[in-house]
């Protein structure tokens, strides 16, 4: 009998455990193919998850009732805040993990899920009927039925491998490329790309010396991106839930309490003889010796690059990361490179510290093939096959939280599109989750998209700590959280704006609190008359009213006038070839794209005022 699902996930990453998880959760039979079943949610690069605005996603994850804030938490080693000395707006938590411990977490998850079903094995190519998805076909030929696919392969497509001159397929080191389903994509029909990412050496802990370093510590107490861990880590629930942690220490779902026993990372630097040492080999790199045709990270960019674009700077940073509790890897962070392993050594022994580090795994750069993601609407369906979803990689972005955006983002859609429901559309004013999205799907990308929170225009209204609030409508359609979870996130609401009502009809030496509050020295905690029952987490979004009051109804203006524009559907079938008025750049890249209405045409590359204009003027007429 042929084996049927609703959703068949393809890859089991970041972005694939994401999708699978919240497929099934909302009642999906659902199918997580993957190749090694022990490598799912592996952390490939940086076992780090969060940082500058890519935080913001994972809290969104969690309200979303998503898992990589959770797996966080509970696989932790270093957790900090980032940025705590500029405005709320571009605060953010990162964590260190255990490299081991997340993908082992993240397995036990997934095995403990009810509608889900793990199938080790390689898709060779996707079944299609009548313009629809029916199925995938596996490397043994066999057939699986399913109504939806999602595909989230993150650098498996076409992946190569390359170390100096020498090149092999792989998706990562040491796995094996899916070259059949890349393929098949292009039978059907879609335009794919070549994107380059790389990873540092990984060094034995052993063999470096920390005494000529900074020490990095976490943050005591520890910042959490989860909610349910940050309720149990609350004083009145520590005593009780470590109890419960000792007599489960066996749990692969507990590996230890939430932020105990934090880790320090280090910080060293290259020095002129690592930079002499680079430009000298520049044309054994795979880079820069011609081997890499793909385009690489702008923002997270390798040593060499950094060498040759920054020749100004005198040193760059690295941070010496640890990649677990109880393993010996060491990471590198800041060494990304493409060289041959002779120079590798001769580059990373020139740095303070590291003079006689003994190699684990030698750095390398991957070349993959990625789909151009205006092949995607918002949903993350495709438009030229029903019920095909994309996410992730294959949509050329950078990132593990990018990536689980996406997944979750398809999982949730991939449901309701079988439900007969209309998709969840997260805009660009209620989350990153929703720039991130439309950003891919409205401009698209030829280097790999990495989140940062100047993409946001509505940052201010975007930040960490109201994520509960601002993501509880998307959350209570998903269904993942309780209806009392809600009933909270409503009395917390209600609580933020009676306190400040109080604090404005409340004087204090002839001063309303809140004026007293909007002086940029003043906390809440400094009040003359606070009230202690507040929950401590809606504390942040008190202030942040208060002291960016007149900011926050800038933008709430400016977010009404851009949906005038939203609100201006576009028919799918618009016909922007006969539209004489229109620019030749603009009628090419609206018919592409098809816009679905004037605030999304806006954001097109290369389409003007002046061709909104005419469109604005047609779209009264139809």
């Amino acid at each position: 009998m042929t084996p049927t699902f609703q959703i068949i996930v393809i890859g089991a990453g970041h972005a694939g455990c994401e999708a699978a998880l919240v497929a099934a959760r909302m009642g999906m039979k659902t199918a997580l193919i993957t190749m090694d079943r022990q490598a799912v949610a592996r952390m490939s690069c940086n076992p780090s998850i969060g940082g500058i605005a890519k935080s913001h996603i994972v809290f969104e994850i969690d309200q979303l009732g998503g898992e990589m804030g959770k797996n966080t938490d509970f696989t932790g080693i270093q957790f900090k805040t980032l940025n705590t000395k500029k405005g709320p707006a571009v605060q953010a938590l990162r964590a260190q993990c255990d490299k081991p411990a997340y993908s082992n977490r993240m397995l036990a998850v997934l095995l403990n899920t009810t509608n889900l079903t793990i199938i080790e094995s390689n898709v060779r190519e996707i079944s299609t009927s009548n313009g629809k998805i029916d199925g995938v076909i596996l490397a043994d030929l066999s057939f699986i039925k399913g109504i939806a696919v999602i595909i989230t392969t993150g650098t498996y497509l076409n992946g190569l491998i390359h170390i100096g001159k020498q090149s092999f397929p792989g998706g990562r080191i040491g796995e094996q490329s899916a070259n059949h389903l890349s393929s098949s994509l292009k039978t059907l029909g879609f335009r794919l790309g070549r994107l380059k990412t790389g990873t540092p050496p990984r060094l034995h802990k052993n063999s470096i010396d920390l005494r000529s370093m900074t020490i990095q510590p976490g943050d005591e107490p520890p910042p959490f991106f989860s909610n349910e861990v940050r309720q149990l880590f609350h004083v009145e629930h520590k005593i009780e839930y470590e109890r419960k942690f000792h007599v489960e220490q066996s749990n692969p779902l507990r590996p230890w309490y939430p932020g105990s026993c934090q880790m320090p990372c280090y910080l060293t630097h290259t020095t002129a003889i690592t930079h002499s040492i680079i430009k000298d080999h520049l044309s054994e790199s795979a880079l820069y010796g011609g081997s890499i045709s793909g385009t690489g990270v702008r923002y997270c960019p390798s040593i060499e690059d950094k060498i040759v674009k920054f020749g100004n700077k005198e040193c760059h940073h690295v941070f010496i990361e640890p990649e677990g509790r109880d393993v010996a890897e060491i990471y590198p962070n800041g060494t990304s490179c493409s060289l041959p392993e002779k120079i590798q050594i001769e580059m990373i022994r020139s740095i303070p510290g590291l003079e006689r580090a003994e190699f684990i795994n030698w750095a390398y750069a991957i070349e993959y093939d990625y789909s151009d993601p205006t092949q995607l609407s918002h949903s993350l369906e495709t438009k030229k096959i029903e019920h095909l979803y994309f996410a992730g990689q294959i949509n050329g972005t950078s990132g593990y939280e990018e990536a689980a955006g996406q997944g979750i983002m398809a999982g949730i859609n991939a449901t309701l599109k079988i439900r007969g429901e209309n998709p969840i559309i997260i805009s660009r004013s209620e989350g990153y989750i929703g720039v991130l999205i439309d950003d891919l799907v409205t401009k698209g990308t030829e280097e790999p998209y990495r989140m940062f929170s100047s993409r946001a225009e509505h940052r201010l209204l975007l930040r960490q700590d109201n994520t509960r609030s601002r993501m509880r409508r998307f959350s209570e359609r998903v269904g993942i959280h309780p209806p009392e979870y809600h009933a909270e996130t409503l009395h917390q609401e209600a609580l933020i704006a009676a306190e400040m009502v109080r604090l404005e009809k409340t004087f204090h030496s002839q001063v309303s609190l809140l004026q007293w509050l909007r002086r940029p020295e003043t906390r809440y905690s400094d009040l003359p008359d606070i009230d202690p029952a507040l929950p401590p987490e809606i504390i942040p979004q008190i202030e942040v009213a208060a002291k960016y009051a007149g900011y926050i109804v800038r933008e709430g203006d400016l977010i009404a006038r851009m949906k005038r524009l939203d609100d201006r559907a576009i028919p799918a079938d618009f016909d922007y070839a006969t539209v004489a008025a229109l620019r030749m750049e603009a009628r090419e890249k609206l018919a592409r794209i098809r816009p679905r209405d004037l605030g999304q045409a806006a954001r097109i590359p290369g389409v003007s005022p002046a061709d909104l204009a005419v469109l604005a003027v047609l779209l009264r007429k139809i």
